[in-house]
């Protein structure tokens, strides 16, 4: 089985860069209309994109490529941009390297609830006027980036940071709970480090509570304000990706992945997987 390319370098040109943007149709010509091959690097993306046809497809979940509309993408995501025409838009990278230079701190961006580490990612729909507005900031950065200033870096980063926070404020998930919105960031970002931590061993919500010294229903009741699905969802949609990227990425069997993943019966992780997939796992790995 082919491994996926991971890039690694927000610059392939110079390793020290930790930011950059481009314009889709210059990628598009760059590539000469070649198709996107699927692929992950380790460090952010955000598609801001004016116009396109086709499908984005996130850790196996795909979504129309449309235009008016803003994507994000996390580190280690496996993705693939399909192209049916040439696309208009914005494409930014950045490393976890350029939000310490610009101390922007990564709970900041956990706490925004737009970069998502696993499950779904679908791209947020803008109308005019907000494309127009995060549109304005990346053309300020891509006039930053080809210029000789002082503090250039810096001023990125602000409209970076602005940008993220205009984002924020319209996606429907900001408006959560006004009182969890304030008080329940710190239990989420707990609760996703520990997922992130235990997922392999961890398959119940009720799990997670103790180990927040919470109970499960505060649990989910912070978790359903602030993304949208339950502790449960994201307990199984951290499994699920897992599990797709070790079918996809490695060679091991079902059996050992069951294992790997805390399963104590093959059987239980062939159920868990068709479940939440409609298809099993040797039919999943069969149709990469």
């Amino acid at each position: 089985m082919d491994i996926l390319p991971t890039y690694t370098q927000v610059n392939r040109e110079d390793s020290q860069v930790n930011f950059g943007i481009s314009r889709m149709e210059d990628i598009y010509d760059r590539r000469e209309g070649r198709k996107d091959q699927p692929h992950r690097h380790n460090f952010y993306t955000i598609l801001l994109i004016k116009d396109a046809e086709g499908e984005h497809i996130i850790d196996f979940n795909t979504y129309p490529l449309e235009g008016l509309s803003i994507t994000f993408i996390s580190p280690g995501q496996v993705h693939q941009v399909i192209e049916n025409k040439r696309s208009e838009g914005f494409s930014l990278v950045f490393s976890s390297g350029f939000l310490a230079q610009n101390n922007i701190p990564i709970e900041f961006i956990e706490d925004l609830n737009l970069f998502q580490c696993y499950g779904e990612s679908p791209p947020l729909s803008l109308d005019p006027d907000e494309f127009m507005q995060l549109s304005a900031y990346a053309e300020e950065m891509l006039k930053l980036q080809q210029a000789e200033i002082a503090l250039k870096e810096q001023a990125i980063g602000a409209l970076v940071k602005l940008m993220l926070i205009r984002a924020n404020n319209l996606c429907h998930l900001s408006k959560a709970d006004p009182v969890i919105q304030s008080t329940g960031q710190s239990t989420f970002r707990n609760f996703r480090e520990l997922l992130n931590q235990n997922f392999s061993q961890w398959h119940a919500a009720a799990e997670y509570a103790s180990a927040l010294h919470i109970t499960p229903d505060h649990l989910n009741r912070v978790v359903k304000s602030l993304s949208g699905k339950t502790a449960k969802e994201h307990i199984q949609s951290r499994i699920l990706t897992a599990a797709r990227r070790l079918l996809y990425f490695t060679d091991q069997s079902n059996k050992e992945i069951a294992y790997a993943l805390g399963f104590k019966e093959p059987a239980h992780f062939s159920a868990f997987f068709k479940k939440c997939t409609g298809t099993s796992p040797s039919h999943f790995r069969s149709g990469i």
